[in-house]
């Protein structure tokens, strides 16, 4: 291990100049802050962590809370991780990944232990247990998600409600009057999980204001689950021509149940989903789809956090704008015999 009093030897200054260079507390001149740097790179020099630690009162570590449950979609949620873990990077900090259901035992043992600087929290329920403990510390934090109440609490999301509205929008536009929403597994919604529940909120308000009929069913994914979920819808609302799909698992089921029913998407039945870009450019017809930017959410709660690491950033909350790409899976309603 190379050590710092290496480094000051090989760029002819004092320890305490490469100190200095590697902390940014004094002010030190360029040409000697580029003969250091030039060394560390060429000795492969790295800082000890708990050396650091103890002269900046900083782990120089963000912990990011990723409760990892059967009923959720993980490459969504690994997608974010990956953004955070490599947008933290950037800023000098690494990630500790935490995914058990802990809730607020998890948010005390960070906050109490200085395992980490900061916090960075998904998963979001609209009543989150976790939130009265985030509000009683002052260790820094963002959510990635929105609970009913942000006050006093920074969050980074896409607008769900503005997304359920805008798939709405585009049934409406086509002609569709009897859609219905296959959602999340069920348990989502008993914890009224943010997301989830936001998106139906934006659909039911955006239909009630343009005279359509909704109809949620939440649906476990798959194709036996989702055989019974189509099953019903059919049969309460056997006029349904409109499907917004908010349940990765499901969409492939579904579409395979359309055709052997022989109904043609998109010419009897439109499929608007919320998912990954990939997922609806994958699909076996592709699907016209507001897409999760997941690599955008991570990157942003990042920032947001090391805003306020600093000192630079206040409580505020981002919502990043839907955005709708039409595709194969999407035309007009059919004509009503």
């Amino acid at each position: 291990m190379v050590t710092l009093a290496e480094v000051a030897q090989h760029a002819g200054v004092s320890a305490s100049t490469v100190s200095y260079v590697l902390s940014g507390k004094r002010s030190i001149s360029a040409n000697t802050r580029q003969r250091v740097e030039r060394s560390i790179r060429e000795l492969g020099y790295h800082p000890n962590a708990g050396a650091r630690a103890l002269a900046s009162s900083r782990s120089n570590i963000i912990a990011l809370m990723i409760p990892l449950r059967r009923d959720i979609y993980v490459p969504v949620m690994m997608e974010i991780a990956i953004a955070v873990a490599t947008t933290a990077r950037t800023h000098g900090y690494d990630v500790l990944l935490l995914t058990g259901e802990e809730g607020p035992d998890a948010v005390r043992r960070v906050a109490g232990s200085g395992l980490a600087d900061g916090m960075i929290l998904m998963d979001v329920e609209l009543d989150d247990e976790r939130l009265p403990l985030l509000r009683g510390t002052d260790q820094p934090a963002v959510l990635i998600g929105m609970p009913a109440d942000t006050t006093g609490l920074t969050c980074v999301d896409l607008d769900f409600k503005a997304t359920g509205a805008l798939c709405v929008e585009h049934l409406a536009q086509r002609g569709h009057r009897d859609i219905a929403v296959i959602g999340e597994a069920p348990a989502v919604y008993e914890r009224h999980t943010g997301f989830a529940e936001r998106t139906l909120d934006g659909v039911r308000t955006r239909a009630r204001e343009l005279g359509l009929r909704p109809l949620h069913r939440p649906c476990e994914g798959g194709y036996d689950a989702m055989a019974v979920t189509l099953a019903r819808i059919l049969d309460e609302r056997p006029g349904t021509t409109g499907f917004v799909v908010q349940n990765e698992s499901a969409l492939e089921p579904l579409l395979a149940l359309l055709r052997q029913q022989g109904r043609a998407v998109p010419e009897d039945v439109s499929v608007v989903a919320i998912c990954p870009e990939q997922v609806a450019v994958q699909a076996s017809v592709r699907l016209t789809s507001v897409a999760i930017p997941a690599p955008e959410m991570g990157r942003r709660a990042v920032e947001q956090l090391v805003a306020k690491l600093d000192g630079r950033g206040g409580d505020e909350v981002v919502l990043l704008a839907p955005e709708l790409t039409v595709r194969a899976s999407s035309g007009p309603a059919p004509a009503q015999p």
